[in-house]
């Protein structure tokens, strides 16, 4: 049995799901209003929600895609001692349900789902990848302007969605005049002048890669995000050096995530320079378009 931890409506959960329909392979989905009970039943970990129930030892793989994983009910008690002592004891039960899933075949998971990007950074400079100069200041004292980036290091959607199915989008943006005034600490990076972008999908020590030509449109030179429906980017199969697969697959392994999106810029210098990964990230659109079959690839690892 397949254990699937996403959210609601979430769009990359609903193609996998139709793959293992299709595939025949059984699977719970379990989404982020879900609360569970922890129960021992014939001495086996038993676990129950309102709509989903199995057993611990019936799962055989794990997918964490979305929704903040497995959440769980607390009993309350009217006694404070006695709801500290229940707290530890539920916390290690969690604990152990948690972990017990993650022993098994999986994609991703619950602990480690929010990646820092500053140690992501620091990594990605020890495994030799090309990282553009960055830093974080609290005034533009340094910051060259026009020259420089700025982008949240935070990854938190600070802004609703216009559309319960997808998420906001934090962008980046070219620092164009200075500050007077100190502001929360921010992160800037050197703006790398590039020919395009790369976004590459990371499972399990295979590579796809999809150049980006972001070039030929103002709204979308700094940020391919930034997507002009009127007239697309073009996106085109692509295959990462030999040597930059290495170094990525190396810092995937060292930050002990098996699966996730990771975006590099092509330098009007001839270098390939990495910026991120996210593990959670969409990638249906460029998976179509390059006739990848991610989300395929995906069930049938499952």
């Amino acid at each position: 049995m397949i254990l699937i931890l996403s959210s609601h409506l979430e769009p990359t959960t609903n193609e996998v799901v139709m793959w293992l329909n299709k595939m025949k392979k059984s699977y719970i989905r379990v989404n982020e209003e879900e609360i569970f009970e922890i129960k021992i039943i014939k001495k086996k970990f038993f676990l129950e929600s309102n709509i989903n129930s199995f057993y611990l030892d019936d799962i055989s793989s794990i997918w964490y895609r979305r929704g903040g994983g497995l959440k769980f009910n607390r009993e309350r008690y009217n006694n404070e001692a006695i709801d500290r002592n229940m707290n530890e004891a539920f916390y290690w039960l969690e604990d152990y349900v948690i972990k017990k899933l993650e022993s098994k075949k999986h994609i991703n998971k619950q602990s480690n789902s929010n990646l820092n990007k500053l140690l992501v950074l620091e990594e990605a400079k020890n495994a030799g990848l090309n990282v553009p100069e960055y830093f974080l200041a609290e005034n533009t004292d340094d910051v060259i302007i026009n020259k420089m980036i700025t982008k949240s290091f935070t990854e938190n959607i600070i802004l609703d969605a216009v559309d319960e199915r997808y998420d906001g989008i934090l962008y980046t943006a070219v620092i164009s005049k200075p500050e007077k005034d100190s502001f929360f600490p921010t992160f800037f990076q050197q703006k790398i002048e590039k020919e395009y972008e790369i976004r590459s999908f990371y499972l399990n020590g295979i590579i796809w890669s999809t150049a980006i030509i972001s070039q030929n449109d103002m709204q979308t030179t700094i940020d391919h995000r930034k997507y002009n429906e009127h007239n697309p980017n073009r996106n085109i199969p692509y295959k990462l050096p030999v040597e930059t697969e290495n170094k990525l697959n190396n810092l995937f392994m060292t930050l002990d995530v098996n699966c996730g999106s990771a975006d590099f810029i092509k330098g009007k210098d001839g270098k390939f320079y990495f910026l991120e990964i996210n593990p959670l990230g969409q990638f249906l659109g460029l998976s179509a378009i390059c006739n990848y079959s991610l989300e395929k690839e995906i069930a049938e690892f499952l």
